[in-house]
């Protein structure tokens, strides 16, 4: 079974560029130095020691339901859209303590597991076993941050 990380849009973000820091916290947005170990949801790598990031809440889950979600995030203030190749895991994640949540179509959390990112291929693939599962949710398990979106490529 195929399966591709799906990074967020950059241009979710290009309204916070050249913004002054009162203007930024106005929207709930703090600007970081990362230690390189920031990690960017945009590139899905994790932002270099040195560079800037943008702090902000987002919504990640948009479904109406009540796992509707959204919590603290990094972008890389100069962060590239990632373009992931199927069946491969962004570093960024596999080298944490992952909780990957199971969704249905409708947004319902079908199924969750807490894993390290060493066996997340296998946890996507017994999750995706489940033909009601749709997408997939990874989040940092620590700090119960949204990392990426993982879909289905291909039919079941």
């Amino acid at each position: 079974m195929s399966f591709q990380f799906i990074p967020l849009p950059a241009s979710q973000f290009s309204h916070l560029h050249g913004l002054s820091e009162d203007a930024l916290k106005d929207q709930c947005v703090e600007i970081h130095v990362s230690d390189g170990g920031y990690p960017c949801r945009v590139s899905l790598e994790d932002v270099p020691s040195g560079n800037s990031v943008f702090l902000l809440n987002y919504e990640h889950q948009t479904a109406h339901t009540p796992y509707r979600s959204r919590h603290a995030i990094f972008v890389g203030c100069n962060a590239i859209e990632a373009s992931t190749p199927e069946n491969t895991i962004p570093e960024m994640v596999s080298s944490r303590l992952l909780s990957v949540r199971g969704f249905n179509a409708s947004g319902i959390m079908m199924d969750a597991e807490v894993v390290e990112g060493a066996d997340l291929k296998s946890e996507i693939e017994r999750q995706f076993a489940n033909s009601e599962i749709d997408y997939l949710h990874v989040h940092f398990a620590r700090r119960g941050c949204y990392a990426a979106r993982v879909e289905r490529v291909g039919s079941l």
